[in-house]
């Protein structure tokens, strides 16, 4: 089969959760299929000519990303259009001609949209079947109900665009993958009448790249793994170092944190025994070498990936329910749960002082993601998702 695959990202370098999905598709896709990326590049210096990518996809076509602005004056035009402004403002001519392109030259079986950004495309699409992959509306409807006055308004106005686009949107495609349970409900939910097939793909690792990583543990060290320009990221860690660091400082005064990724030049309530390293190429070892992974999200949707790397590379895992959301993980068994910071920083400081504690965590937590999330188990669901929408 012939598939174009639309996407947001540019998969390579694997710097965030929706590139490595991203990836991992390609590559599970192109052992049976003919593939060809078309892609957002979202930083300046992006290789399409890169083995890795060459590897998972025939052709590819990067078209550089623009950046939703709100100030600009096309999104302040679209506050009257019925469509999300974010989809007003981010449309590409250019990606638009390059879909007309690669369908005029060339026959395909399938379109494969990854993320609404790339969706929005459909009328491009010249009526070959396509799958909408990764359907999320959990970061849209959090944000309404936890939000007050006027940026609830605000909020409103968006929630309401987005669900009209949606029902209309949704009727383009042969079917639809979410990844998680949360997210299907939420769909099912809001969009009653949609009848295609929706299928949950969890985000998922190859476990293999996992398995022989092998280093020392540096003793009283936290690690959180996520860029700032993701405000979920930076609104979890807001809340941690203001809230629950200090009390696990209290407790152990010799205890580090180290952040990873572009920290967009945002700032923290304090930075007392904190490194922030920007962006790491191979950061699993640093993760494996972490005694303990944080995850203190409060906000968002889908499944968090840097959830399952640490979980795959034996470094256990203290997270809020929030950040856990639509993984089958549970309390005390291979995860830590807490919600308020006390709770938080009691479970953080437990596994630093109780090794048998650790241990456990630890190996319940890599057998989960073997049994779970490893994408060769999860590669035939999605095979038997693309043959669902071509029938």
């Amino acid at each position: 089969m012939k598939i174009l695959f639309l996407s947001r990202w540019f998969p390579y370098p694997m710097n965030n959760g929706s590139k490595l999905r991203i990836y991992n598709l390609l590559r599970g896709l192109s052992k049976n299929h003919e593939v060809t990326l078309l892609g957002f590049a979202d930083q300046p210096e992006v290789n399409p000519e890169a083995a890795e990518i060459r590897e998972i996809s025939s052709k590819v076509k990067v078209i550089p990303w623009k950046e939703f602005n709100p100030d600009a004056t096309s999104a302040r035009i679209a506050m009257f259009s019925l469509k999300p402004r974010s989809i007003v403002d981010t449309f590409s001519p250019e990606m638009a001609q390059a879909i007309t392109d690669f369908l005029d030259e060339g026959f395909y079986d399938l379109v494969i949209a990854s993320q609404i950004q790339m969706a929005a495309y459909y009328p491009y699409f010249q009526n070959i079947p396509a799958v909408f992959e990764e359907l999320e509306i959990g970061l849209f409807h959090d944000r309404l109900y936890s939000s007050e006055g006027t940026t609830r308004f605000r909020h409103t106005l968006t929630w309401f665009k987005l669900r009209l686009y949606l029902a209309e949107l949704l009727d383009s495609f042969q079917a639809c993958t979410v990844t998680s349970e949360q997210e299907r409900s939420l769909v099912k939910q809001n969009f009653p009448k949609y009848d295609r097939p929706m299928e949950v793909i969890p985000n998922c690792l190859n476990m293999s790249e996992y398995e022989d990583i092998q280093v020392e543990k540096n003793p009283n060290t936290l690690i959180f793994t996520g860029p700032f320009k993701y405000y979920v990221n930076h609104e979890a860690m807001t809340w941690f170092v203001g809230k629950v660091f200090p009390l696990i400082l209290e407790q152990i005064p010799d205890v580090n944190l180290i952040i990873t990724g572009d920290n967009a030049n945002k700032s923290l309530p304090s930075t007392k025994n904190i490194k922030m390293t920007g962006y790491i190429d191979g950061i699993k070892g640093l993760i494996a070498s972490s005694s303990v992974s944080i995850a203190p999200l409060l906000s968002g949707g889908g499944t968090r990936l840097k959830i399952l790397e640490a979980l795959a590379l034996g470094t256990p895992v203290v997270s809020t329910s929030k950040g856990a959301e639509g993984l089958d993980v549970s309390h005390g068994e291979n995860i830590l749960l807490g919600d308020n910071p006390a709770d938080f920083a009691n479970h953080v400081i437990s596994l630093l002082n109780d090794d048998g504690l650790y241990q456990m965590i630890a190996k319940n937590a890599k057998n989960l993601v073997r049994k779970n999330y490893d994408w060769r188990k999860m590669s035939p669901k999605y095979e038997a998702l693309i043959e669902s929408a071509l029938k």
